[in-house]
């Protein structure tokens, strides 16, 4: 059974039918839903609707990279769920397999992992998403990073080799900067952190690029009262 991405859209994945995926969601297309064993049991990714959410991708239970990046993760946990986002991570290795590997991180690091760990063996999952390299000779994911927004829209994504750890710090301050802008009035420019000056939109008509100045193409302002 073929399955296409807009299809995917509407109905929860039945991992047991589906074929590969060519093409991963973008920014802006709904995350495709779906229902998978996690290590807290099972989830459906659309009952987290009304909070952003997280969802990344790791090569390989038991690897010094993916490690370093969950007890990151674990250690920020408690800011993501202060901005209403939770985490989800994920890799085609079996639910006993991800057991093992979080128990082994808190035995060894005293770090307990507090957010799901998807387990995706038959890779339906990231085959939807386009987490599989391409390159590599086996199923390893590479480290994926979709920010989905709490109606369920991709709203931004990372890619990394699986020789490359992602930055927790960065993904903290990507989601701040889409909840600034979700307001609406300001953009955020480069390297932007709450509290920083934000941009205007660039002007749309010949009065407000006069009105603006010389610099009406990057206007610069305080974000007042934050």
């Amino acid at each position: 059974m073929r399955v296409n991405t807009a299809a995917m859209n509407d109905r929860i994945i039945d991992t047991s039918e589906l074929e590969p995926v060519v093409a991963a969601p973008r920014i802006g297309d709904m995350a495709p839903d779906f229902m998978a064993r996690t290590t807290q049991g099972m989830l459906t990714l659309s009952a987290l609707r009304g909070q952003w959410v997280l969802l990344f991708s790791h090569p390989a239970d038991f690897t010094p990279v993916c490690t370093s990046e969950f007890i990151a993760f674990a250690q920020a946990a408690a800011q993501f769920a202060a901005m209403n986002c939770a985490l989800v991570g994920l890799s085609v290795d079996s639910l006993p397999a991800h057991l093992a590997w979080i128990e082994a991180i808190r035995e060894r690091f005293d770090v307990r992992i507090p957010f799901p760990v998807v387990e995706d063996p038959s890779m339906a999952i990231a085959r939807a998403y386009g987490m599989l390299d391409p390159t590599a000779r086996n199923s390893a994911t590479v480290r994926s990073v979709y920010m989905i927004d709490p109606q369920g829209i991709v709203r931004a994504t990372t890619c990394y080799p699986m020789t490359v750890g992602r930055s927790v710090a960065e993904l903290l301050r990507l989601l701040a900067a889409l909840q600034r802008v979700d307001e609406g009035d300001v953009l955020t420019p480069e390297g932007w952190t709450p509290g920083g000056h934000v941009v205007l939109p660039t002007a749309q008509t010949q009065d407000a690029v006069m009105q603006a100045g010389p610099s009406w193409f990057m206007c610069l302002k305080p974000d007042q009262g934050r």
